[in-house]
């Protein structure tokens, strides 16, 4: 993948308006300059932040379009909640939606939505793309890998009944099989997973200006086609190696219409023995199982041109390790057995089929145990999880990949990873955490996650730290979380060892949002500090951040109900924030503790500053949670200076839900 984002920024700066509200929809609606976004904010906003990736995007919103605007909306279960910058457009057979390129482009990605199949297991229809009015390429839309219903880990059934009748749900705010008379629970329940994304070649290279059309044709068999977004890039021409062990020499089908694992396998071997690379040429290589990668290199021509791509396979009996079903993916050796060295994948992409959550499943793009290793420029998508790896292991560079449309996370650092970076990485619609370090019985340490881009993960949090040591996670942009989750998450949960050492929390961009927790039925921080199994008391700094338009709260401590007497979190230290727009309070506080503030600046506040309700035990002497105000702490809302003397240090602000006031579009500041 190009890294030339920069290059690409200043093509487009042009055409770029700097007002993103109804405002740049209707010049756009009148044929002016293309609005370019990064996660639906004007660029300017995130200068420096996220992945610096080689596309430009554009949201159908602000095109030109004969269809419907649907948004905004952040309730979950909806079209709009889930799609990037909580807007899209929807249009019907015959209807159009169209973009004029910001920059040179020989290459899109269209994300959408359509319906599921009545019984489940999702449709196919058409979409047309012509390039100003002719040169007309098509593509097969599908459902298949998206819409899930129902409890976890969920189904494909629309008509399923609760997966888990004895599970207190929301809905009824009750247990349906201890209630009497038993609730009625509508059908689909909690749809959700909505959009899946694709990408194509326009053949030739089109010029700033061109106008792209995707039209949905009148005889379409998706009474519904909603367009998210357009990527558009301008991709350089194939990898070559004359000088590798090439897959095709081993027997490797560039068709697909043959099974390619063998001769991989082959390949691979035959590299290690003569101390070569393997090559990947341009083709579409079906793969259904495991390639076991050890001191290897693997490059493919790019990965708009080599894909990997295989069928979900199911296992009888199951497999050793647990999994039902097999399916396409790199991994290095099992920890247990030594792991693997010297793995190098770069330049290609992997495809999955994976339609339903099993945990149990080995169903990942990438996976194991590599240390020393690099992971460079892939293009995953429908695979369980894109990246899982499992520890002990040390030294793993991620970089520059994209992870689109995974069942459940985007990347996972697993139980005894250390000393690694994952940066530049570009992730868009998990199905759960979309980058996250969990420390499982052993502890990661020393891990970075650095100028990643993680967009509407639709369950769960964008970058997620469970335990560990001596953790950075710095510049990145994460946008529009959609339930039981936030931007960011610094989880003592999930039987995550402790959290030690220092966590350097910088320099990192969220937008919308703080979400609502349906289970608890309040609201979330954009950034969210949750001891649940142990107290979190490491070194913590949080320091740079920018919390735009978040819809309920921007910073948030909290513990359980259950443990609130028993867990802290002490010593957070915020500085140097800026905060726009909170649909209630720059901090909650539902915990015993305490954290300092400084140069803390907030506009756009829609509740008091401070909703300090500590471990709800209201004690005479104050809240359980204490509040230091280190100085420069500017700014407020209606009700103020968000942080008042007389909140200082731990006056009671209980409010366990107070009302949203919608915050304004972000701003310069």
């Amino acid at each position: 993948m190009s890294r030339s984002f920069t290059a690409v920024l200043a093509a487009a700066a042009v055409a770029v308006s700097t007002v993103l509200g109804g405002g740049s929809a209707a010049l756009a609606q009148d044929g002016a300059a293309p609005v370019v976004t990064r996660a639906a904010l004007d660029p300017s906003l995130v200068s420096g932040r996220g992945a610096r990736v080689g596309f430009v995007e554009q949201e159908a919103e602000h095109a030109t379009t004969d269809g419907t605007v649907i948004g905004p909306d952040r309730t979950p279960y909806t079209l709009p909640s889930e799609a990037s910058g909580r807007k899209a457009v929807k249009l019907t057979p015959g209807q159009h939606v169209e973009f004029r390129l910001p920059s040179a482009a020989n290459a899109i990605t269209v994300r959408y939505s359509i319906p599921d199949a009545t019984g489940g297991g999702g449709i196919t229809a058409p979409l047309d793309i012509t390039v100003n009015g002719a040169a007309k390429k098509s593509m097969t839309l599908t459902s298949r890998y998206s819409w899930l219903y129902n409890q976890y880990p969920f189904t494909n059934d629309p008509n399923a009944d609760l997966l888990h009748p004895d599970w207190w749900i929301t809905e009824c705010s009750c247990v349906p099989a201890a209630t009497t008379p038993a609730p009625a629970i509508a059908k689909p329940f909690r749809p959700f997973h909505f959009y899946d994304e694709q990408r194509l070649l326009l053949g030739r290279t089109y010029r700033a200006g061109d106008r792209v059309r995707l039209t949905v044709p009148a005889a379409s068999t998706a009474a519904w086609t909603v367009i998210d977004l357009l990527d558009t890039e301008l991709v350089g021409a194939p990898r070559v190696r004359l000088v590798a062990a090439n897959v095709l020499a081993f027997g490797a089908d560039p068709l697909g219409r043959r099974d390619s694992a063998d001769a991989f396998d082959r390949a691979i071997a035959f590299a290690r023995r003569n101390h070569l690379k393997v090559y990947l040429p341009p083709g579409t290589y079906q793969v259904n199982r495991h390639i076991i990668v050890d001191d290897v290199t693997i490059e493919g021509a790019g990965s708009w041109y080599t894909i990997v791509k295989g069928r979900e396979v199911a296992l009888e009996p199951p497999a050793p390790d647990g999994s039902v079903h097999a399916g396409v993916g790199f991994y290095g050796k099992d920890a247990s057995a030594g792991g693997s060295r010297n793995v190098h994948l770069s330049g290609f992409a992997i495809e999955g089929d994976v339609r339903e959550r099993v945990d149990t499943d080995q169903v990942n793009g990438i996976g194991g145990a590599m240390s020393d290793s690099t992971v460079d420029g892939l293009h995953l998508r429908h695979t369980k999880v894109g990246m899982w790896f499992d520890g002990p292991m040390t030294n793993l560079r991620i970089t520059g990949n994209v992870i689109v449309d995974q069942i459940a996370d985007a990347l996972n650092f697993h139980t005894g990873v250390t000393n690694s970076v994952v940066s530049d990485n570009f992730v868009r619609n998990t199905g759960d955490d979309g980058l996250a370090m969990w420390s499982e019985r052993t502890a990661n340490a020393g891990n970075t996650f650095d100028h990643n881009t993680v967009q509407s993960p639709v369950l769960a949090n964008g970058i997620a730290v469970y335990g560990g040591a001596d953790t950075t996670v710095s510049s990145n942009l994460i946008a529009d979380p959609v339930r039981e989750g936030s931007a960011i998450q610094v989880g003592s949960r999930f039987g995550a060892e402790a959290f030690t050492g220092r966590l350097s929390i910088r320099d990192n961009t969220t937008v919308r949002a703080g979400t609502f927790e349906l289970n608890w039925k309040i609201g979330l921080g954009a950034i969210w500090f949750y001891a649940l199994d142990k107290s979190i008391d490491a070194e913590i700094e949080v320091r740079g951040d920018h919390y735009l338009d978040s819809g309920y709260n921007a910073i948030m401590l909290v513990s359980e109900w259950a443990v609130k007497d028993l867990y802290s979190i002490a010593n957070v230290r915020f500085k140097d924030i800026k905060v726009d727009g909170t649909g209630t309070s720059v901090v909650s506080a539902r915990v015993k503790g305490s954290a300092s503030f400084e140069n803390v600046d907030a506009r756009n506040v829609g509740a008091v500053g401070v909703n300090n309700c500590g471990s709800f035990n209201f004690p005479t002497t104050g809240s359980e949670f204490s509040l230091t105000d280190l100085g420069g702490n500017d700014g407020g809302g209606t009700t103020g200076p968000w942080l008042a003397a007389w909140e200082l240090p731990n006056t009671i602000t209980c409010d366990d839900r107070p009302p949203v006031v919608v915050p304004p579009a972000p701003s310069p500041w």
